[in-house]
């Protein structure tokens, strides 16, 4: 897998910005990627010291629309913990 493929988009929620002060940012990344692909690749792409990778992964809900009955997508989310003194610069700016 490629390293650009790795991370798909960062999840901004209210809890999200809480942890962002601490330095714990939160992304939806590929569900085949492993804690040290994300961690290489974060270091590769950002140029910041990851001291800490947290996963989860999260199945697809059933959803009714009348007699129709589907399953939105499931994703794999990743809580990265950079060290001291760091900061991810490009979402420090939101």
């Amino acid at each position: 897998m490629h390293l650009t493929q790795v991370i798909k988009k960062p999840l901004l929620t209210e809890k999200t910005y809480l942890g962002q002060q601490n330095g714990a940012y939160t992304f939806v990344v590929d569900k085949k990627a492993n804690k040290t692909l994300i961690k290489k690749t974060f270091e590769e792409i950002f140029k910041v010291k990851v001291s800490d990778v947290r996963t989860m992964n999260y199945d697809g809900k059933d959803k009714r629309m009348g007699k129709f009955v589907g399953k939105t997508a499931g994703f794999k989310k990743a809580i990265i913990v950079l060290k001291d003194g760091e900061t991810l610069d490009i979402l420090s700016d939101l």
